[in-house]
């Protein structure tokens, strides 16, 4: 593929488009696979190392971290977290272009945030064809087990997503959200700073 061939693909992608696998194997390099094997072979005492790696590997990441692992991820270097994030085990980042975290995000196990999806007619998912959006989870986010976050979407400040919820759409600013597919249930209040549960 030339430099020209390769910066259209590119801009695809940036656009939403539809792209194929050959097509995206110019990013290939940009792909952490042995740097994630790693970081999930790691034993616990070797947080020195734990922590060079997660550098290695992901765009960016910010201060007092903690990404149990396993951890998964398509790429690595397109996922950026900043700092006092907590990842659980399991996580799972499709990350075919950007995924970005704000401060102070909580993710429980087995979270699948992807950045990718295929054409709905099998005739245009011939080589693997697929189209990617950006995901942004803002500071103070918490999401639960087993949710899954889709292409393009954005969980707004401080918001709560609720276990084994699909988040196709975005989600505003101090919510509770939780259902397949997810919907805001209510909002966050001062009357939240005396009550455990988002449900009551």
């Amino acid at each position: 593929m030339t430099p020209a061939q390769e910066d259209e693909v590119l801009a695809r992608i940036a656009e939403g488009l539809v792209y194929t696998e050959p097509e995206s194997a110019s990013q290939n390099s940009e792909r952490r696979t042995e740097q994630i094997f790693d970081y999930d072979h790691t034993p616990p005492r070797e947080e020195g190392r734990r922590r060079s790696l997660l550098v290695d590997i992901l765009g960016s990441v910010g201060e007092r971290t903690v990404l149990l692992p396993p951890f998964h991820a398509a790429f690595g270097s397109n996922v950026h977290i900043g700092d006092d994030f907590f990842g659980n085990v399991n996580l799972t980042f499709v990350d075919d272009v950007d995924i970005r975290m704000g401060h102070g995000v909580m993710i429980a196990p087995s979270v699948t945030p992807t950045t990718t999806g295929h054409p709905v007619h099998p005739a245009r998912r011939v080589d693997f064809a697929r189209f990617s959006g950006p995901i942004v989870i803002e500071d103070k986010v918490w999401i639960g087990s087993n949710v899954v976050v889709l292409p393009g979407v954005r969980i707004g400040y401080g918001s709560v997503i609720g276990a084994g919820s699909v988040v196709s759409r975005d989600i505003p600013s101090m919510t509770v959200a939780l259902g397949t597919p997810c919907r805001v249930v209510r909002e966050i209040t001062d009357e939240d700073l005396t009550t455990r549960l988002a449900g009551r």
